[in-house]
């Protein structure tokens, strides 16, 4: 289990198991029940969407979503856990319509389909640590894999999420990605408060497991000229934040120095050489005025045009991307932030799907 912030439930369900003297193998067995339950549910559906995708034919890739509703493993607040249904509700809100800027309709399922959430709390509840869940939630992805011509645009969640996912892709995909990761924050310290899982280690464990070839990360800190990965957007960085970027050899990219840097962020070519492009969107990479529903309000962001730049520009196969970080329980804006994260994912459907 990871965070100080996690919840305590599925340790008193435990403790009252215990308690019963039920057995630790009747409670593995439970757990097991549980997680294959779980499986079952969103491999039946990407197996119907997907056999739907390929009688209508002419598909090569259909963004589906999957909801991770995890946001135990933040270190500040909890509330991301309850955003892939605001999401999904922001998308297909009636006060705009279902089109992509370049005119793809997310109402053709060749073009979008959804595959549901991963249960987490029913899972968490069980009493199954961060260690197997992390497990479930690549297993998830890989599922969504296994049925061409599905590509996983994952809802989260906080941003550990994001670990697991480019794990399952890199490994179904028997390879590195490159990866462009918009935030405000590097996400890349070894273990942070603790946590290895924390969602301000997913990318330490990322590059440690060999996941991705390059990162990409936009910071306002001091950039590495000298690097290699990609990170843009990021403007809240330690000295550990650093020493970890030039660990790892990531690229990253300061807002101040942003009109510098912008026709080469908003041209970039990626993916050359490897198994292809995984996207994640942290949503408080953008500015606050933009999107003020985060845990994190980090002042002097992307606009949102900035980002869909950036996005729409990438020249690169995009094979998986992840929309995170979105806190509904602050979004006081009567559902701005909720559309802003509707919007990256329209968008960042149009780039996957073809």
């Amino acid at each position: 289990m990871g965070g100080a912030a996690a919840g305590t439930k599925w340790f008193q369900h435990l403790q009252r198991l215990s308690a019963s003297k039920v057995s630790a193998e009747a409670v593995e067995r439970g757990q097991n029940r549980v997680i294959d339950a779980s499986l079952t549910l969103i491999r039946e559906r990407a197996k119907l969407k997907a056999e739907l995708l390929r009688s209508l034919g002419g598909v090569k890739a259909s963004a589906s979503l999957l909801g991770v509703p995890l946001g135990h493993n933040s270190s500040f607040l909890q509330g991301p856990a309850f955003a892939p249904p605001r999401i999904r509700e922001a998308i297909w809100c009636g006060s705009t319509n279902s089109s992509t800027e370049e005119g793809k309709e997310l109402n053709d399922p060749r073009v979008l389909t959804d595959v549901g959430d991963v249960p987490i709390q029913e899972i968490r509840d069980c009493g199954v640590e961060d260690d197997r869940l992390m497990h479930v939630i690549s297993e998830s992805v890989k599922t969504v894999m296994e049925e061409d011509p599905l590509r996983p645009l994952v809802l989260g969640g906080d941003h550990s999420i994001s670990y697991p996912a480019v794990r399952a892709v890199s490994e179904k995909l028997g390879g590195p990605v490159d990866i462009l990761h918009l935030d405000a924050h590097p996400d890349i310290y070894d273990c942070f408060e603790g946590n290895v899982y924390s969602h301000a280690s997913s990318f330490a464990r990322i590059m440690e497991g060999g996941y991705a070839r390059r990162l990409l990360q936009f910071l306002i800190v001091p950039m590495y000229l000298d690097l290699d990965g990609f990170q843009v957007g990021l403007r809240s960085i330690t000295k550990e934040g650093r020493e970890q970027g030039k660990r790892f050899g990531v690229e990253q990219y300061e807002m101040r120095t942003f009109s510098k840097d912008r026709e080469k962020l908003e041209n970039l070519k990626l993916g050359e050489g490897v198994k292809g492009v995984y996207v994640s969107v942290d949503v408080d990479c953008l500015d606050p005025a933009f999107a003020p529903g985060v845990s994190h309000i980090e002042p002097g962001g992307l606009s949102f045009r900035d980002v869909l730049n950036i996005l729409q520009n990438l020249q690169g196969d995009v094979v998986a991307a992840d929309v995170v970080e979105f806190n509904p329980q602050r979004d006081t804006v009567d559902g701005m932030t909720a559309m802003v994260a509707a919007k990256l994912v329209r968008e960042l459907t149009a780039k996957i799907s073809k």
